[in-house]
């Protein structure tokens, strides 16, 4: 069994680099496995299992009664590099979804720990606009809508914010090449946010997120 998979790795491999050369195309059918075991010298298993692996992990996709084709560069990004390359309007959306529900949960959940943190990232964030530092600017702005999503009491959307947060702060960065306009301009806007919060009214604070992100341009 352990010689199959090393050999299985072996042919994965091959395979790839076929792929990378250009001997088989995005979107074109791969050989049958017959062809495929002479290509690469091995039997019948080996390539079953190689098929599989390269399957598994996005790089062919197997089509019942079609064969077996090689997946586009497109579908075998993973999650963080399509988000890499994600234009304004897309991340902005995916803000909306997530933030809409963080800070829905914090205005019903959020304890007294909470409401300190928020209200000192928000703080930090006043401290950096007057300062016009906007490294510290996007820092504290990120820092508060961390403590926003751990307020959450979700740990799994608390999770996906934090990872959300790498491609928000690259977006921040290219928005604002000099000066901190759009922090200060919002400020009053996080500042309502922050007491709907601190109020227990979760709607409320959904409506100020509203208005924050459809300023966020």
């Amino acid at each position: 069994m352990e010689k199959t998979e090393r050999l299985s790795d072996r042919v994965c491999e091959q395979i790839k680099t076929d792929i990378s050369k250009g001997k088989y195309q995005e979107g074109e059918k791969i050989p049958a496995e017959p062809e495929l075991m002479k290509q690469y010298g091995v039997g019948r298993s080996t390539i079953r299992e190689a098929i599989k692996s390269l399957a598994m992990s996005g790089t062919l996709k197997v089509q019942q009664g079609s064969g077996t084709f090689v997946n586009s560069a497109k579908d075998t990004e993973t999650i963080d590099q399509r988000l890499i390359r994600a234009d304004f309007d897309e991340i902005n959306s995916v803000r909306r979804l997530l933030e809409n529900e963080l800070v829905k949960l914090a205005a019903i959940h959020s304890r007294k720990e909470d409401i300190l943190l928020m209200d000192e990232k928000l703080e930090d964030r006043k401290l950096a606009i007057h300062a016009e530092q906007q490294q510290q600017c996007i820092d504290a702005d990120i820092a508060f809508h961390m403590a926003i999503a751990k307020a959450s009491s979700n740990s799994v959307l608390a999770d996906l914010y934090n990872s959300f947060t790498a491609i928000i702060r690259k977006f921040f960065s290219a928005r604002e090449k000099t000066g901190i306009s759009h922090f200060a301009l919002s400020h009053h806007l996080h500042e309502e946010l922050f007491k709907a919060i601190k109020s227990g009214k979760p709607k409320l604070a959904q409506q100020v997120l509203q208005q924050i992100l459809d300023n966020n341009y």
